[in-house]
């Protein structure tokens, strides 16, 4: 017998946890812990826009740290991550799950790339030195992947346009909130979202792959565009 699959390819699971939510909250949690520790950890992982070029992890990892002074802003995006994930894990499976959210956390530091400052060596814009660190891009990707994903099969996402409206008020009104990340996050995830429901038929989805990985690399090339003007 043939194990039953949801439209998107993932395999049905009775009783199954999130397993790469909570994977994903616990190494979270972990980071802020040894980020109150020692400053350098921050410091390793954060992303920097004139930083990325050559280290590019930081598009990734800073996704992976939060504010150590700040226990309400890992706590928020660990509620929200924790909230979307039992709905978006068990219908896209693991795999696809964990792809949405690494992207998406690159996508939102190259949103954040892409919209700093001109990147100049001489008379260096001070964003362009400016630390971010926090999961709200990759958690606005999970938004965007959400609402894609209920109007393909048809559900409302109204109760999360709320949330949604509220963090995009606060980026502009509150200061140090990242709201080019949350931007690009969300555009990463809707666009991951697309991919999927458009390659989610059995005849397509050996296409699904080499399209995300094609998101991905269009990703990589604008980041990569924005440091060829340096």
């Amino acid at each position: 017998m043939r194990m039953p699959r949801t439209q998107f390819g993932a395999k049905v699971t009775q009783g199954g946890r999130p397993v790469v939510t909570l994977a994903i909250i616990v190494i979270c949690v972990a980071v802020w812990l040894l980020q109150r520790v020692s400053p350098l950890v921050t410091n390793d992982l954060a992303f920097v826009p004139f930083l990325g070029a050559t280290e590019p992890w930081r598009f990734l990892t800073a996704a992976f740290a939060h504010s150590p002074g700040s226990m309400l802003h890992i706590m928020f995006n660990m509620y929200a991550l924790w909230i979307l994930g039992q709905y978006l894990e068990p219908m896209l499976g693991r795999v696809r799950f964990a792809i949405l959210y690494l992207v998406s956390a690159f996508g939102g530091s190259v949103g954040f790339l892409l919209m700093a400052s001109p990147l100049t060596g001489a008379g260096l814009p001070s964003d362009s030195w400016v630390t971010m660190v926090g999961a709200s891009g990759a958690v606005f990707g999970l938004f965007g992947a959400l609402i894609v994903l209920n109007h393909h099969l048809g559900r409302s996402s109204s109760s999360m346009f709320w949330v949604l409206g509220i963090n995009a008020v606060l980026g502009f009104v509150v200061p140090g909130i990242a709201w080019q990340a949350h931007l690009g996050g969300f555009l990463t995830g809707a666009a991951l979202a697309a991919v999927i429901t458009a390659t989610a038929s059995q005849n397509r989805r050996r296409l699904q792959l080499p399209a995300l990985l094609a998101v991905l690399m269009l990703l990589g090339l604008a980041a990569t565009a924005k440091y060829a003007l340096v």
